[in-house]
């Protein structure tokens, strides 16, 4: 999940100031979860904008804007209104606002909204934690399912740094120390012996942009 929070309006308002027409775009996925780009924002921005002599031509929620099939569903059924428009608001993550700039046909301004903060995972009451980096190289079989690229400040791979004190870590400390979080689980599933297997440095060209995947 892409975690995304909505600018203050008034930066809003200023990056709209060239343009009198907006149609919305909201997210029916990440962005709705984080309460950014839901129904009720989307409704909100509209109020806001008006109030700000704006003049809302349109909005729609694609259950996920980055995927362009659904995009293009929900463009379609409101082609009148973004013919009509000056400029494009969407309320998502800049995937979602990208992914519109590549299906515009009417070659609309668009303009983000939100900004993107990080991948989170979401626990059973509502609250965001990164756990992953995206990194590439992916360590979770060796480290008993927690990210130390994340988790760990200093990214490191291969035990704790000489900060950490009564398990908890130099940089921040009320946070528990990765590699003592790691330790504890692997002993728990009697897999310690994972933790004499030396990483080598992690290849950083793998998590170099932009990245792409091309689908046979």
């Amino acid at each position: 999940m892409i975690i995304t929070e909505l600018k203050p309006i008034q930066d809003i308002v200023d990056s709209l100031k060239n343009y009198s027409k907006i149609f919305l775009l909201g997210c029916g996925e990440c962005a709705t979860t984080c309460k950014t780009g839901g129904e009720p924002e989307l409704l909100k921005m509209k109020q806001d904008l008006e109030a700000a002599g704006k003049v809302v031509s349109g909005m729609c929620i694609p259950s996920a804007p980055c995927v362009a099939a659904k995009l293009k569903t929900e463009l379609a059924k409101n082609m009148e209104a973004l013919r009509e428009s000056d400029a494009v608001l969407v309320l998502a993550c800049g995937l979602g606002a990208q992914s519109f700039k590549d299906n515009d046909r009417f070659d609309l301004t668009v303009l983000p909204a939100c900004n993107s903060m990080f991948g989170a995972v979401m626990d059973s009451r509502g609250n965001f934690y990164e756990k992953c980096s995206m990194c590439g190289e992916c360590v979770l079989d060796v480290t008993g399912g927690i990210c130390p690229v994340t988790l760990c400040p200093k990214g490191l791979l291969n035990g704790p740094c000489g900060g950490m004190d009564k398990g908890k870590c130099e940089v921040d400390k009320d946070k528990d120390c990765a590699w003592v979080l790691i330790y504890k689980e692997l002993e728990k599933k009697k897999k310690l012996e994972l933790l004499k297997e030396i990483r080598r440095p992690k290849d950083f060209k793998k998590s170099g942009k932009p990245h792409k995947l091309m689908m046979k």
